[in-house]
């Protein structure tokens, strides 16, 4: 049991510092001491890159693996890997491998995919993981590919199963461990830019819950009811925040790109604090490096992407303003603007001309804003730490809260308590880097107040996606300016000064161990517990047919389409092609209808899946006519349908536990 949990991450770890190893030579000039903080997530988006190109070109996925190689040779022959080097490098291999080892433990106890959107994650990861071409083949729509979704974060995932050799199962919870370490390297790296003394305080954001769950605490709700209900704060909206979405364990875009967000705001940062002392190689790796994280978000969680294009104009335009007073200056600061936008768009190019997304259907007023004190059990924690911070402004000149006043009167308190932090923040002008994150947060969470972008969500959700995909950069750049602000009233007040050196070292272990203990101390299975990492262990003591069963299918060679049951979303039923990769004929309708709506023919669908297994005489034609070549026939089949096959007519390649598989004659 050991070597079957052991053996897979040292595997995937390895192939992580193999890709680290190879692109932090190619840094070391532009970030210094930061390079090798910035070569985790920059040698993970690189090698996306790489082999989907590799996918779309019909190229194998390892092939992408042998730049980093390459780089190293390269690199090692040359001296570059001394051991002061590699010493000098340990800070950020601990800042990525402690946070991985939280997250693995969390995963470890509560691996299963069975519930919340896993099933999904898992489908468009086995389907890659399957048969990696570009775009995708839809796991739950016979005949079509996954253009119609952003995936590139699912791409990213399978793509570094398939070259550490780890079954998809077992790469689905090595995941979100990866994303965690990520993107606290990152958030380190951006407290050594911003801050002299507790530089680890930005990497809390990702550990921080939000007010609502310290509410729930204190009133002493169920453990079971904290996490969810503190992410059902604002009524008919989804505020979801890192730590629940890491805890929770989806594998969703949304929680794939929390470590590109944390990346892009590095380099930003760095750009604007360091752009003049850069050479023009530099600059240009800098350019090439935030267009890589920037072009890669419509693809892993196109919600980011209209997060993060305004913010890097917003950061274009400081490094201009600072570096070249907004001319053609010989420090060519207005290089950031220039190349970002136009390069981030090439990166990916071949995927916009792919993509076959129904989108957004406009904007639209919001008529039923967020009350105040919902919306303050969600944001609370950081309104605070900004408006003490705007403190002395407010002394200076109180009357500027009455800016807050046409927000009440026209029907958005909440709207109204942000606003008074960003209009002192906005009127002080000093645009520091905190103040500039903080202006960008506070602007997404009263946007959202006042609009929402128009979906298939229905009249009482209408603006769930809206506050669910803009709260969370929302929570990273107010919380990183949060963090900024803190360790600046820390170092003023003389915190830490006088705590003896060996109190000072023991400090970080006891925290670290509290971290790594903290998964055993608090229950975190869901019900769902099984001490494992491989997602479909379960299934062997809950669906012992459908374990064997879809064992057989995934050792099955060959390109394969599968009949099984629909039985509606968020349930047991696309179970075969969830864990198997194969497409079925439909999966989880409702999805497929968000993605493709009415052209995409769900309901015609759903009535052919039923009349295969229900009408003999028309099986295996209707079978044909979506190139099926397996019809499964399990528990839940039987559950769902009168089965009656033309048995004659098929071929039983699979009889065990209750489950048959017939082979459907070409």
């Amino acid at each position: 049991m050991a070597g079957e949990i052991i053996l897979p991450v040292l595997s995937w770890l390895a192939v992580i510092k193999v890709l680290h190893l190879g692109t932090w030579p190619a840094l070391d000039r532009t970030l210094g001491n930061l390079a090798a903080a910035a070569a985790y997530p920059a040698s993970v988006l690189t090698f996306t890159l790489l082999s989907w190109y590799g996918g779309l070109f019909g190229l194998p996925v390892w092939i992408a693996l042998l730049p980093a190689l390459g780089a190293i040779v390269w690199a090692g022959s040359r001296g570059f890997y001394t051991r002061e080097r590699l010493r000098s490098a340990l800070p950020w291999d601990l800042a990525f491998l402690i946070p991985f080892l939280f997250m693995l433990e969390v995963r470890w106890i509560n691996p299963t995919i069975s519930y919340a959107e896993k099933f999904m994650d898992h489908a468009f990861l086995a389907s890659i993981m399957r048969h990696p071409v570009v775009p995708p083949l839809d796991p739950w729509y016979a005949g079509g590919t996954l253009d119609v979704y952003y995936y590139i974060g699912y791409w990213m995932s399978g793509a570094l199963g398939l070259v550490a050799g780890v079954p998809s199962t077992v790469t689905f919870n090595l995941v979100l461990p990866t994303v965690l370490g990520l993107a606290a390297v990152s958030l380190y790296a951006l407290g050594h830019l911003l801050l002299n003394r507790y530089r680890w305080l930005p990497v809390l954001v990702l550990l921080l819950p939000n007010p609502s769950a310290v509410y729930l605490i204190l009133t002493g709700a169920p453990w079971s009811e904290i996490l969810w209900g503190s992410t059902r704060t604002i009524e008919s909206t989804i505020n979801e925040y890192p730590l629940f979405s890491m805890l929770w364990g989806d594998v969703h875009p949304h929680v794939m790109g929390l470590f590109n967000q944390t990346f892009l705001l590095f380099l930003l940062v760095f750009a604007y604090m360091r752009w003049g002392n850069l050479s023009m190689r530099g600059r240009a790796v800098l350019c090439g490096l935030a267009a890589l994280a920037l072009g890669s978000m419509p693809g892993i969680n196109s919600w980011d992407v209209l997060v993060y294009a305004p913010v890097t104009l917003v950061f274009g335009l400081l490094i201009w303003r600072r570096y070249g007073n907004f001319s053609r200056d010989r420090e060519k600061s207005w290089m950031v603007l220039a190349t970002v936008p136009p390069f981030a768009i090439a990166a990916y190019l071949p995927f916009y001309f792919q993509l076959n997304s129904p989108g957004i259907g406009g904007v639209g007023i919001v008529t039923v804003p967020s009350a105040p004190a919902e919306f303050l059990l969600v944001h609370g924690f950081f309104l605070a730490v900004l408006v003490a911070a705007c403190a002395p402004d407010i002394r200076k000149r109180p009357y500027l809260l009455l800016a807050a006043v046409p927000f009440v009167l026209a029907g958005y308190p909440a709207a109204a308590i942000a606003a008074v932090p960003l209009v002192y923040l906005v009127v002080r002008r000093r645009f520091s880097v905190a103040d500039t994150l903080a202006i960008l947060g506070l602007l997404i969470i009263i946007a959202t107040e006042f609009l929402y972008l128009k979906d298939n969500m229905g009249e009482t959700y209408f603006r769930m996606n809206t506050v669910f995909k803009f709260y969370l950069p929302a929570w990273l750049l107010m919380g990183t300016a949060s963090s900024i602000v803190i360790g600046e009233w820390l170092r003023s007040a003389g915190v830490g000064r006088r705590v003896p050196d060996r109190v000072g070292r023991l400090l970080p272990v006891l925290a670290v161990a509290v971290l790594l203990t903290m998964p055993f101390a608090i229950n975190i299975d869901f019900g769902y517990g099984s001490r494992t990492l491989d997602g479909a262990a379960y299934l062997v003591g809950s669906h012992p047919g459908d374990a064997a069963a879809i064992a057989f299918l995934r050792d099955l060679p060959g390109d394969h389409v599968i009949v099984e049951a629909e039985g509606g979303d968020y349930t047991y039923y696309s179970r075969v092609s969830s864990f198997s990769g194969i497409p079925a004929v439909l999966g989880m309708p409702f999805h497929e209808y968000m993605w493709r709506g009415e052209e995409g023919g769900i309901s015609e669908r759903m009535a052919d899946v039923r009349a295969i297994y229900e009408q003999p005489s028309r099986s295996i034609d209707l079978a044909r006519a979506y190139n099926a070549t397996l019809l499964y026939v399990g528990t839940e089949e039987r559950d769902r349908y009168t089965v009656s096959l033309p048995v004659e007519a098929l071929e039983l390649i699979y009889d065990a536990e209750g489950v048959q598989i017939y082979r459907i004659p070409a």
